[in-house]
């Protein structure tokens, strides 16, 4: 307890300062590159969906490549065969191919990497392993760092309703199996009717894990949306990586509004107000630290905003009738105890934890 508590101090105090230290910009870090040897000392393999999926895989390739570059060590992504329908031995082979090609480390994202992951974190015991959304399952070379998804996504539902939205929606990724989804939607829902209640409001809000299972955009999602925006909805919550494509087509198309998800999307839509963001880049960026500076734990972290691991984009602010300073204030009561937010998600429709006092869930 006392290794995983110091692990989760210094993680905090590093997630604070990781612009200081990694300053470099993704950007101009290439994604692909040539060993001299052959050899690659940090991987990454890939969550379903697309590598560059400007949300959760992307974030976490970002601080991968960005520490291995700033450290100049080899680097390499693998992403497990057959696609949205890759198995446990697909993902298996991925990090048996990365742990053969020498990484000392190995970053996976996803929680779906977890029966992969523990069978390669026993065969390879010498090579760590960073678990995104994942934990930490008593093994000496495996941490699993998951974030508190309910708190960020609690702040865009307030802030959504606050700026003046009555109409919401939630598409979420994983098709309702996804704990990190999850909780973002069950906080989204938990923010948006305290606002309402704030405002003495009534809020409704369409819910669905529809076409959204392999985190990949598809027409049938982009129709769906489509209909939600004509009927009323003005603005929703994009929870699940490429998904986002298909919501912010539908809502360019009908002047509809759309909340990002794990990183700021706003360079990718005008449509986009507001993302509710969690520190992948920085937290994997400092776990490969640790790893290549001899201070590796095991074990499991969940961060929130007390580490500055979640939040919304303050340097980017788009809202104007809810400001950074009432942002700042939530946060502040969250961290003080003042704020109570439910991180147990609802699983499939939230109605289950209902009813809600200003807001009508519609689970579709």
């Amino acid at each position: 307890m006392k290794k995983l508590l110091a692990l989760l101090v210094a993680l905090a105090l590093c997630l604070g300062t990781v612009s200081a230290l990694a300053a470099t910009d993704p950007a101009t870090v290439e994604d692909n590159i040539t060993s001299p040897d052959g050899t690659y000392a940090v991987a990454f393999v890939t969550d379903i969906g697309q590598l560059k999926d400007k949300s959760f895989n992307e974030g976490t390739w970002n601080g991968t490549k960005t520490f291995a570059y700033d450290n100049g060590l080899a680097y390499k992504y693998y992403q497990p065969a057959n696609g949205s329908a890759a198995t446990d031995d697909d993902r298996y082979d991925a990090m048996k191919a990365a742990a053969q090609a020498g990484a000392k480390a190995i970053v996976a994202a996803g929680w779906m990497q977890g029966s992969a992951l523990e069978k390669a974190a026993k065969e390879f015991p010498d090579v760590k392993f960073i678990f995104i959304d994942g934990w930490g399952m008593g093994l000496d070379n495996v941490v699993g760092v998951a974030y508190k998804e309910e708190q960020c996504g609690y702040f865009a539902g307030y802030a959504a309703v606050m700026e003046g939205f009555t109409k919401l929606g939630f598409s979420g990724g994983g098709g309702g199996t996804n704990p990190a989804c999850e909780r973002y939607g069950y906080g989204f829902i938990q923010g948006a009717n305290d606002a309402a209640a704030k405002l003495g409001k009534n809020v409704e809000l369409r819910f669905t894990w529809q076409y959204g299972a392999n985190f990949t955009a598809s027409p049938e999602l982009q129709t769906m949306m489509n209909g939600w925006y004509e009927t009323g909805t003005e603005i929703v919550f994009a929870c699940g990586g490429s998904i986002f494509d298909s919501i912010a087509a539908a809502a360019a198309a009908n002047d509809g509004f759309v909340i990002g998800v794990d990183v700021d999307q706003s360079g990718q839509s005008e449509t986009v107000i507001t993302s509710a963001l969690k520190g992948l880049s920085e937290g994997t960026y400092q776990m490969l630290a640790k790893v290549f500076d001899g201070t590796f734990e095991a074990g499991s972290v969940s961060l929130g905003v007390t580490e500055n691991a979640v939040g919304l984009p303050v340097d980017n602010w788009m809202l104007e009738n809810f400001s950074v300073e009432d942002y700042q204030g939530l946060v502040d009561a969250l961290i003080a105890g003042e704020l109570t937010i439910d991180g147990e998600a609802a699983e499939f429709d939230p109605n289950v934890k209902g009813p809600w006092s200003n807001v009508t869930v519609q689970y579709e």
